[in-house]
């Protein structure tokens, strides 16, 4: 059987120890503070990146690899004649799988697929998992896209913030709409659908959001049965360990934990809060 690699966005925020333990190749994407560019990541931890944002100065932006990131990847993995199979981040979030598709087109001596996981952060970090899993088990490159897509077709993602002070920094929501929910008390629900950001529903107060996120999950629970679960936060670990508590009372299982990295976070700011869960048949075929 040809080796199969699997290469995936920085975007999946997957944690460094496990990316080298799996045999996962992370193609970072780039971080701008006003002028300065950063490797995600790579150049500068996602610690770095908090700090840097509470500091004040030029609100963070981001940016897809180039194609010529890709292809250098895909040219070094694809060298011993296996497939490359490479997951990234919402086409309509970030221009990065259009990068991956057209390194892929430099390419075409090589066996290299390209799957837009619909989602980001925990999202794709359940994309990881699932590839890593099937191939782990002696599947083909075959059984594992079509997993990806299975679990792109099923898996939810809903998150939060703490503050609505990067959303407006961001330009996100508008100046009153920030005092007016900061007055409020007010967190807004978000939901990815069809890789899209949508309004869930807004709730008043920090820990009723994140008990929120765990209902949304628990309500798919009896139709899915066993369900996996990723939880993501943003400099804000003791919430994670504590809803991650909330959702092994609910899957009977705790979930993978992943801290948010620049893309999200720099919407999100410190205090960003997201869940993805899926139905673990995805796995099954």
């Amino acid at each position: 059987m040809s080796p199969i690699h699997l290469v995936c966005d920085s975007t999946a925020d997957l944690d460094a120890a496990y990316a080298a333990a799996h045999g996962v190749t992370v193609v970072p994407l780039r971080v701008f503070f006003g002028e300065e560019e950063f490797l995600d990541q790579v150049e500068m931890s996602t610690a770095e990146f908090y700090q840097r944002m509470r500091a004040g100065g030029p609100h963070p932006r981001t940016s897809q690899p180039p194609p010529g990131d890709f292809a250098a990847v895909f040219s070094r993995l694809g060298a011993d004649g296996g497939t490359i199979i490479c997951t990234t981040i919402s086409g309509d979030l970030s221009g990065t799988v259009g990068s991956a598709l057209q390194a892929r087109g430099s390419l075409p001596d090589l066996d290299i697929r390209v799957v837009d996981t619909r989602s980001v952060g925990p999202g794709h970090t359940n994309a990881v998992e699932a590839a890593v899993a099937v191939r782990d088990r002696g599947g083909e490159a075959d059984d594992i896209v079509a997993t990806l897509n299975r679990l792109v077709a099923a898996q939810q993602l809903v998150f939060t913030v703490e503050t609505l002070e990067y959303l407006h920094r961001g330009g996100r929501i508008g100046g009153a709409q920030a005092v007016l929910g900061t007055v409020l008390d007010i967190k807004p629900i978000l939901g990815i659908h069809d890789g899209k950001i949508d309004v869930v529903e807004r709730v008043r107060t920090y820990p009723r959001a994140l008990k929120r996120l765990v209902q949304e999950m628990a309500s798919m629970v009896p139709e899915w049965g066993p369900t996996k679960a990723a939880v993501a936060h943003a400099a804000s670990p003791q919430h994670a360990h504590a809803v991650a508590a909330q959702i092994a009372a609910v899957t009977g299982e705790l979930p993978t934990i992943v801290e948010v990295g620049a893309v999200l976070g720099c919407h999100a700011g410190p205090g960003g809060f997201g869940l993805a869960f899926h139905p673990k048949s995805v796995l099954d075929g």
